[in-house]
């Protein structure tokens, strides 16, 4: 097939796409063969293809191309997350659009609304992984709702729920007020915001005063409106000033509410007054101190509902003109926080401390409180500021969890690439909290708990109605409940049955309807159980990924046998614990195994100037719209060549474009090879070869093969790129198709032997590196494959290389000499401003035997490459000349001495490169001085830092040139 003249990516990628999924390339028949699998980190059913995906699945279907070359079973697992929160939104701002909402139907109805969704818009990113290239077996395409799925999570954690190891507890949240749920700290943004510190007086009760003689505590905080909820007040138990009060009581402003001080490491002598009020209801930090000061999580107030509006505590005392009001100010409407200001300024109050401050003038300035610039969390999806809220929530126990996972990372079972990684896997690992799993949601997977009323000692459940209702039960919630778990409404109605005596009526109740009931003959009275309203997690169920997607616990064994444990995971760090962390504690609950031996941890792509990528600083970068300019294989190759185990990336359009136009070169080589007749490769070994260019071209394929093999083993993508890049660029287009010019030149015998062999040689040749270049480039590698000749297999399927040719050491030598020779002199003409084409006189004064052995043999090549004739072996005529130097091998340089009267002005030359050499000297040393400045270094803003940095390197490559040039003239 003839090539157009115009190398277009868009003209083959979809094409081949299409072709590959069609013809089930991805997933070649292969049941005999070493298994290969990974599974792609699921990305949201709602989501769309951003940089991070790009690169992500880049370096997983590099990885998965290679071993499907080396004959390997390769499976990569593709499939989306049902993404709880985010898909609910999506679905619900579109019944906003239309003046609908959630509430208008029953939670059933919702959920087939969004099913409807999914079916309609929810496969955008998997279409967007295709036009990546992407090699997927789509044939397997999972989703996190899937009926199989929705079996692995019930029975995931139920088996959890009866080792012990989920459990329902009364702790803090994250709890997101708009979207009203529980959300994990991955959906949590920290802003930083402008606020205020207030400072406060706590007076203390029963007539006890500080050692200063003062009746109060100083406390200070940047929430006034949680004082409502307070329940201590904490000073460090080394701190002398509050010593002889710790134990006694103050008496809060507002609620007089009697509180205790205790003593805790948590508050910090040196800020502020080094007291501290504890809210153990609604922050994190006070939580902790609450226990460890003896309060109970059930005895901690809450003085806010799931709306971020106040509501009366349990002990009453909050006044009633707060009630209803919101945390914060509201459409202009002041809020639970600025009514406490303005209640501590009242006279019969009289406790809020104000604050001075001075203005640029020298004036002092008096204000309610000091001005704060404020960390403050913020739902990512929500958009309002998070409360850590007091709720009920299913919790793992994921310290046990962990456990087995920290002892694989030890022990080398389970390596993290790189392995710097560790210690911040060790450091979370070992100090892991409890794993809340629960969402206040409808879109999800339900939790398969049943409440129902706890029997009291007289064997009667407390608080509950205790009678026949035939239709409708009326659900309480104000008694102590039992759960009951189970994966079927069955099982749980026989372990209702073995708990609640006699003949009783059991009733199932779920979103108000009875769902199943156990009514004995003759039963006089009865009992609900209420379904948990909650669904899971996402994280729960996508921890399941690596094996529920091969069938596991039911379906397709062979399957699961074969390719679990998975080979590889590719994954961002910003994931390690989120997910990563939590599919080997999952891998071993119901595996007894990890789910994979090595985790591979990519950085982040970030914007050109280093910074993060973020809408708000409208530095985000489209890939598809890079992918639209330059094709996908351009994009692939810029992500492999700057994937540096685990270092952060940074977007470089210049870099994509570079490497369109290297997918070009080996287009237009390509060209060049059909235009001499050279095309397709009968054969995997390498042909025989008598020419010193086709040998050395031979043994250039082996070591660029073996080098490629060897990044890949060790997961060093860019080494990998790199390497293929320099020999096709370098290498093969640039030397090797220069040096068989000749051969296929005007005038020549085609049915030589010498044209016979490199046709044979080079088809071979470029064989080679359209298979070792195919897993970061496919879609022009697939194309060209194809225009060499007709094939019986894609390249998709082919062998890797496995070179095993036949070389003549002193062949091989001879070239790479001639290379070395024209590569000095290139560079020895470029200083010293010689036309490249100028073809000069050169003496070798003492010639190596490969010298004398190359210059006779190969005088046609030193000419036409170096633009050296005639070449003499003997000492060169006196007067100004230029050394360039050949090396030898391991046995030195052969000097050439040029001689350049006539070619340029000696003495003109000299000043120039002298004129250019100090200005450099300058400029470097100047650079070095501000470089060697710590207060420049430190407070200047980073990338003036690395300007300074890379001028400096660049004037100090500069000196070294022109010293050299200076150096060559003598």
């Amino acid at each position: 097939m003839s090539l157009p003249t115009t190398f277009n990516p868009a003209d083959i990628e979809t094409r081949w796409y299409k072709h590959w999924e069609e013809t089930g390339g991805f997933r070649p028949e292969r049941p005999d063969a070493e298994a290969f699998t990974i599974v792609n980190p699921p990305p949201n059913v709602t989501g769309s293809l951003h940089i991070g995906h790009a690169l992500d699945n880049t370096l997983q279907d590099i990885v998965i191309r290679y071993e499907r070359l080396r004959g390997k079973d390769a499976l990569w697992v593709v499939g989306t997350d049902h993404a709880g929160i985010a898909t609910q939104m999506v679905v619900e701002r579109q019944m906003e659009a239309k003046q609908d909402k959630r509430s208008n139907y029953s939670r059933e109805e919702f959920i087939d609304k969004v099913w409807e969704w999914k079916a309609e818009s929810g496969g955008k990113i998997t279409h967007q992984l295709r036009r990546l290239g992407c090699s997927m077996d789509w044939s397997r395409e999972q989703f996190t709702m899937d009926p199989h799925f929705t079996k692995a999570v019930l029975k995931t954690f139920v088996n959890l729920y009866n080792d012990g190891l989920i459990y329902r507890d009364k702790r803090l949240v994250n709890w997101d007020p708009k979207l009203k749920t529980a959300i994990s700290d991955l959906e949590v943004e920290t802003q930083t915001i402008a606020g205020g510190f207030w400072h406060f007086k706590y007076p203390l009760a029963d007539g006890v005063t500080l050692a200063d003689g003062r009746d109060y505590i100083e406390v200070a905080t940047t929430r006034p409106e949680t004082m409502l909820a307070d329940m201590a007040v904490a000073v460090h138990p080394s701190d002398e000033r509050y010593a002889s009060v710790v134990g006694n009581h103050v008496v809060l402003p507002i609620t007089g509410r009697r509180i205790r001080i205790v003593a805790d490491e948590h508050a910090d002598p040196e800020l502020g007054s080094g007291a501290v009020k504890i809210t153990p209801g609604h922050d994190f930090n006070d939580f902790d101190v609450g226990k460890r000061a003896g309060i109970e999580a059930a005895q901690m107030l809450n003085m806010l509902d799931g709306n971020g509006d106040v509501c009366q505590t349990s002990d009453g005392l909050v006044p009633d003109e707060f009630i209803g009001l919101h945390r914060f100010k509201r459409d202009g409407v002041d809020g639970a926080r600025e009514l406490v200001i303005e209640w501590l300024k009242r006279p019969d109050v009289d406790c809020l401390i104000p604050q001075v401050s001075k203005n640029k003038k020298g004036e002092e300035i008096v204000s309610d409180s000091e001005p704060r610039q404020i960390a403050t969390p913020f739902g990512d999806r929500g958009g309002v500021v998070i409360e850590p809220w007091l709720t009920d929530q299913w919790y793992v126990d994921a310290a046990k969890l962990a456990e087995k996972p920290l002892e694989q990372v030890r022990d080398g079972t389970v390596e993290i690439v790189p392995k710097s990684w560790e210690k911040t896997f060790f450091n979370w690992m070992e100090n892991i909290q409890p794993w809340c799993v629960s969402r206040q949601l409808w879109w999800g997977h339900r939790i398969p708990a049943w409440f129902g009323p706890v029997l009291k000692e007289d064997g009667l459940p407390s608080g509950a109605t205790f009678e026949v209702l035939p239709d409708l039960a009326t659900v309480q919630v104000d008694y102590p409940t039992k759960p009951f778990v189970g994966v079927s409404l069955e099982e749980v109605l026989t372990q209702a049955q073995k708990y609640y005596p006699g003949d009783v009526v059991i009733s199932l109740v779920e979103d108000g309807k009875i769902v199943a009931q156990h009514r004995p003959e003759g039963a006089e009275t009865g009992v609900t159980l209420t379904r948990d309203p909650d669904v899971l997690d996402t994280w729960f169920s996508s921890a399941l990924w690596p094996f529920a997607t091969l069938g596991w616990p039911e379906d397709a064994p062979s399957l699961l046998e074969k390719h679990f444990p998975n080979s590889l995971l590719i994954s961002g760090f910003d994931i390690l614990f989120f997910w990563d962390a939590r599919m080997m504690m999952m891998g071993n609950y119901n595996m007894g195994e990890a789910p994979w031996p090595k985790l591979y941890l990519h950085g982040l792509v970030r914007a050109a100037d280093g910074a993060k990528m973020s809408k708000s600083k409208g530095n985000v970068v489209d890939p598809l719209g890079l992918i639209d300019q330059y094709g996908a294989d351009a994009l692939r190759f810029f992500m492999a060549a700057m994937e540096s185990q685990g270092r952060d990336i940074k977007m470089d359009e210049r870099r994509v474009e570079g490497y369109r136009n290297f997918a070009t070169k080996l287009w237009n080589a390509t060209r060049f090879c059909q235009s001499n007749g050279i095309g397709k490769s009968t054969t995997v070994k390498a042909p025989q070869a008598r020419l010193a260019a086709n040998q050395w071209i031979i043994g250039e394929v082996q070591a660029v093969c073996a080098e490629i093999e060897s990044a890949m083993e060790d997961l060093r993508f860019d080494a990998a790129a790199n390497a293929i890049y320099q020999f096709t660029w370098s290498k093969f287009c640039d030397w090797y198709l220069e040096l068989i010019k000749p051969v296929f030149a005007e005038g020549s015998d085609p049915d030589a032997l010498p044209a016979k062999e490199t046709r044979e040689v080079a088809g071979w040749a470029l064989d080679q590196i359209l298979v070792m270049l195919h897993p970061f480039m496919p879609f022009i590698t697939e194309e060209l494959w194809h225009a060499q000749g007709d094939r019986s297999y894609d390249l998709i399927t082919a062998k890797w290389p496995n070179p095993r040719g036949e070389t003549s050491k002193e062949a091989t030598d001879a070239i790479d000499w001639v290379i070395d020779l024209t590569t000095n002199l290139r560079s020895a003409k470029n200083e010293l401003g010689i036309s490249p084409g100028a073809k000069l006189a050169a003496f070798v004064p003492q010639a190596s035997d490969l010298a004398k052995s190359t210059i006779e043999r190969s005088s046609a090549a030193i000419e036409r490459l170096a633009r050296l004739t005639p070449v003499t072996v003997g000492e060169a005529p006196s007067g100004p000349a230029m050394q360039v130097t050949a090396q030898a091998g391991s046995g030195g340089g052969d000097i050439f001495v040029i001689p350049l009267e006539g070619i340029i002005d000696i003495a003109e030359e000299k000043a120039r490169l002298e004129k250019a050499l100090a200005a450099s000297q300058k400029e470097a040393k100047s650079l070095e001085g501000r470089l060697s400045n710590a207060n420049f270094v430190e407070r200047a803003k980073p990338e003036a830092v690395e300007k300074a940095k890379a001028d400096f390197a660049h004037h100090q490559g500069e000196v070294e040139r022109l010293t050299a040039a200076l150096e060559r003239l003598g």
